[in-house]
This record gives structure tokens, C-alpha cells and sequence, in this order.
């Protein structure tokens, strides 16, 4: 029978109310003391019977205030627990939700602002700068624990339909500035169906609990550990950021059954000297997508840890996703396991045939070919239905499959760089660059990273034939204020001309193989050093 048709379809708070009914004892979110988040030095524990209460009184509060079906509310709240409630109590109602990184720029605010259309943002003291700066006059921003707004357009709450959307999120795509993705019910839906099968969460005793690193305005943090734990009556442990330091203390003191990272974090756990922490967890395995093969064996074989390895993006949610659960012995390198649930794939070449190798293109089963995916980018319907060209999705990944149904992730078709989890548009990194008096011309490209998987590299053509000596440092400390950290070049390096073609585009290929070229042979400028100090000098930890 198709699982497509058959799922019971719940919304995000539909899903948590029934695990209030059936395990309103349990934790829907803690953080046990030696997390140390900023917001909680003490540690906290919230069962599902007090969310429950706090939720209710939320979502009377923006009932009153004017707020409902079809509302728009961004947070910029970081992982705290109030995320969770303030989602939930506004799902309850038919509202969405703008999940906002707080270490955006101006500019890059300005935009999401602009596209998303929210009405209202629920924020923190310490972010209330960087809102003023680029927030619509219009926009008012609510601190927690305030009273509500009063909403602009006042709208009458809804139940919250398979179809409405439940949050918005940002994606870097080939084009130039992120995208917003319409995520509804049903998609969140459909993760947490998936979810509930992988290692740690499956047939737990006492109930799963799920520790994350990452942020909840991705996919990952809000769909898969959030949205996808609390629909199976589970705790979720949301960290601050990664801090390598005391990370197996806190999955031991969370008690943990499945931790979340990327590729990034097993290669700089494994730096760390050992201890008798490494294994005093009780964790089924570490969902981390993205481990370089050599590190992935070591990993496991000293943390007694086995790595989780997967596929999906933000627009193909649970609908289409690959992962190495249930699979056992050395995997190939690359490997990102079996397609999950009912999902129609092919591999095809340039002109649109199936080829060994090749673009991975998807859709579901049934009259329906979008049914579980993203609804769409707002604003940009000419983006979507380039995305879903000839009824397919177009993934932009380029993989293989082997004889035993095993997928292999092969290359990027895409101008994006993917940085330690984060999906970087080479595209809005290169406007930035050539909006910059100094550059008259640059092109980037992603290059391997032992730890962060890629880095962002840049060549660039300077306006004036002989720059000066400090020409790089001065140019990354201007970039500072246009782009996020993560967006920032980790290498440069200074060129008379880029590689043109007979139409006079890019030849994006021979960047790409140049600039590996030029970080082996040490003739890049490596800024990663001085791309870190710029973070930590704006109060941030430095990955």
C-alpha cells in the first residue's frame, strides 16, 4: 500500500498533543547544567504537561493580540526553549513561522524580511541592534516575556489544515540570494514519519531523546530533532552551538539516544586528547552526514559511536531522503545509503536521460508528483517551476547507485558551497565581492576541507593593477558587514583575469579545478585564520 497515501497527517501541535496525552510526564526539552547555554547556565527540564500550560496561555495571548490563520511571526530566539512553545502556540492557531539567524547581517536581514513578509518579530534584548537596523518601519519586534502587538491584519485562528504552512526557512540556492521555502503540515508530517525509524529513536525505552548542535532556522534542527521527536513523545536537547570541550559530557548528562552534527564535528572530536567521557554515553548513533571516510572508522572505533550518513534538502523534506540506518559493515566512501519511503527516483545526464552517473531527479508516487515536498518559494514562482522541470524535482546533486541499491554522493551541479552543514550561494558571495570598489571582477567556488567539508574560496580581480599589502585583510573586514560569517572566503587569491568562455561566462569547471590547484600548491591567501578572529571579535566562537 502507498505510505504516501495511508500517513495520518498531524500537524506540528496535533503531533505534541498526543504525546501530552500519552506521556505527559516527560521532557519535551531539557539541558542538563554542563551545556552551559548563555540563557540557561543551570540547566533546565520542561515536561510536556507544563509546555502544554505555557503553550495554552501563548496562544491565547496571540489570538487576543489579532494573530491566526495565515499570520507570519519571525523569531530570532536562538535554541531556546521558547522557540519551541512560541512555534507551537502559533501552529496551534494556522500561523507560520521566519526562523532568523542572529549572526545575519543588516542586509542579508533586510532581504528575508523583505521576502518572508512577516508581520511581527519575537526576539531577545541582545539582537534588538541588529533588528533596528534593518527591520521594515512598519515591523514591531515583541521580547519575550512582553506583551503582544497587536497584529496588523487581523485574522481569525484556523486548525491548521495538512496544506497550510507551518514555517518558512531560508535556503541558498544557485541563484543568488537565499530562497524562501513555504514548508506545511504535511511536510513536517512526513519527516516525522521518517524519523521515527532511525537508531536512537525507534523502540527506546523510557522514550527517546534527541541532542542537537544545530539550529533551529534549518531543516535539520526544526523538522527532523523537533518537529519529528516530540510527534514520538521524546525530549529534545537543543545545545547553544557545538563546543567540543564538554560535548560527551552533556550527550552522557542528557541522556541522549541519538545526537545530531555534521561532518565537522566527528573530525574535531577526534583531536580531542581521551578521556574517560568518550564512552560514557548511551547513545545508538550520531547522525552526521558528511564524514570524511578515514574519520568516520576512527571515530567509531574509539567513541563506540555509529555514524548516521544521509541525504535530503530543505525543499525535498521527508518526501525523498536517503539514509544508512539499519545498514552494517564498512560502507564505500560517499555513501548515503537507500531511499526512504515512497519516493520515484532517477539519475540522468545533461540532456534528460538516464545515465550511470548523473543529476538526481525526484518526485512521489501518485497523482501528485510534489506530495510531502516544500509548497513552493514564496515570491518566486518561476524558481519553482524551474525546480520541479518536467514534473520532476531537480536536485542540482549529482550521485551514482551501485548494484545493491546503495546511493553515492558524487558533486554539486549547483554554484553552492556546502560549509559545515551550511549551504553557501557562490553566486551572492561574488555580488557582494564585485560590489566592493576595490574588486573589479570574482568568481568562487567551493575546495575541500578536511574539517568543514568545503570552504569558501575567492578569486578575485582587483580594480587597481597593484593592490596594496593589506589589500585581502581590508577586503574580508568589509565583506564583514554584508555577509554572514559562515559566507565569508576562507581562501583568495588575486588573479590579472578569470577563465572566460566564447560567450564570456565563467568557465565554472576550470575555477573549480583551479582553486583546488592553488590551496595544494600554497598559492592562495589562506584567511581562515583571520576570518576566525573576525567571529570571535564579534562574540562568537570561531568553526
Amino acid at each position: 500500500m502507498d505510505r504516501a497515501v495511508t500517513l495520518n497527517v498531524l500537524s506540528p501541535y496535533k503531533a505534541f498533543c498526543q504525546s501530552v496525552a500519552a506521556h505527559p510526564a516527560r521532557d519535551l526539552v531539557r539541558l542538563p547544567a554542563v551545556a552551559k547555554a548563555p540563557w540557561a547556565p543551570e540547566g533546565y527540564a520542561i515536561s510536556y504537561t507544563e509546555a502544554a500550560q505555557q503553550i495554552d496561555a501563548l496562544r491565547a495571548a496571540y489570538v487576543a493580540a489579532g494573530y491566526g490563520r495565515g499570520s507570519r511571526v519571525a523569531f530570532m530566539l536562538e535554541n531556546r526553549p521558547e522557540f519551541l512553545l512560541h512555534w507551537l502556540a502559533l501552529n496551534a492557531i494556522g500561523a507560520s513561522i521566519v526562523p532568523l539567524n542572529g549572526e545575519m547581517r543588516p542586509e542579508e536581514l533586510a532581504h528575508q524580511m523583505q521576502v518572508s513578509g512577516a508581520e511581527l518579530v519575537v526576539s531577545v534584548e541582545e539582537f534588538t541592534g541588529l533588528l533596528s537596523s534593518a527591520l521594515p518601519a512598519q515591523v514591531p519586534v515583541s521580547l519575550l516575556n512582553a506583551a503582544l502587538p497587536a497584529a496588523r491584519q487581523p485574522r481569525a485562528p484556523g486548525e491548521g489544515l495538512p496544506e497550510d504552512e507551518a514555517a518558512l526557512l531560508f535556503t541558498s540556492g544557485s541563484t543568488g540570494k537565499p530562497k524562501a521555502c513555504i514548508l506545511s503540515n504535511l511536510y513536517f508530517s512526513v519527516i516525522a514519519d521518517w524519523y521515527r525509524g532511525l537508531p536512537g529513536i525507534a523502540g527506546v525505552t523510557g522514550g527517546p531523546v534527541a541532542m542537537t548542535p544545530l539550529p533551529f532556522y534549518h531543516m535539520n534542527a526544526l523538522a527532523c530533532t523537533a518537529g519529528g521527536i516530540m510527534a514520538v513523545g521524546g525530549t529534545i536537547v537543543p545545545l547553544d552551538r557545538f563546543h567540543p570541550k564538554r560535548w560527551w559530557r552533556t550527550v552522557a548528562e542528557s541522556g541522549a539516544t541519538l545526537v545530531h552534527g555534521l561532518g565537522v564535528i566527528p573530525a574535531i572530536l577526534l583531536q580531542l586528547p581521551p578521556s574517560a567521557d568518550d564512552r560514557a554515553h548511551k547513545a545508538h548513533a550520531i547522525f552526521s552526514p558528511g564524514v570524511d571516510a578515514a574519520h568516520k572508522t576512527a571515530f567509531e572505533a574509539r567513541f563506540g559511536l555509529p555514524i548516521l550518513e544521509g541525504w535530503a534538502m530543505t525543499e525535498t523534506g521527508g518526501a525523498a531522503v536517503t539514509d544508512t540506518g539499519g545498514l552494517t559493515g564498512p560502507l564505500a566512501p560517499r555513501c548515503i545509503g537507500r531511499p526512504r519511503g515512497a519516493v520515484l527516483w532517477r539519475i540522468v545526464d545533461e540532456a534528460g536521460q538516464d545515465a550511470p552517473v548523473g543529476e538526481l531527479i525526484l518526485k512521489a508516487p501518485g497523482e501528485d508528483p510534489r506530495r510531502g515536498f516544500f509548497s513552493g518559494y514564496l515570491g518566486d514562482p518561476a524558481a519553482t517551476e524551474a525546480a520541479w522541470e518536467g514534473g520532476w524535482f531537480r536536485t542540482g546533486d549529482i550521485v551514482r547507485v551501485d548494484d545493491t541499491g546503495l546511493f553515492y554522493f558524487v558533486d554539486r551541479k549547483k554554484s553552492i558551497v556546502r560549509r559545515s552543514g551550511e549551504n553557501i550561494s557562490a553566486l551572492e558571495v561574488e555580488a557582494a565581492l564585485m560590489d566592493d570598489p576595490s574588486v573589479r571582477s570574482a568568481a568562487v567556488t567551493p575546495v575541500p576541507d578536511p574539517l568543514r567539508g568545503e570552504e569558501v574560496f575567492a578569486f578575485v580581480v582587483p580594480a587597481e593593477a597593484v593592490p596594496g599589502s593589506s589589500f585581502a585583510a581590508d577586503l574580508l573586514q568589509r565583506l564583514t558587514q554584508r555577509l554572514s560569517y559562515h559566507k565569508l572566503p576562507g581562501y583568495l587569491a588575486l588573479v590579472d583575469e578569470l577563465p572566460l568562455g566564447s560567450t564570456q561566462k565563467v568557465l565554472r569547471g576550470q575555477v573549480k579545478t583551479d582553486a583546488a590547484a592553488a590551496v595544494q600548491s600554497g598559492q592562495a591567501l589562506d584567511l581562515r585564520v583571520l576570518k576566525g578572529g573576525l567571529r570571535v571579535a564579534r562574540g562568537r566562537g570561531a568553526t
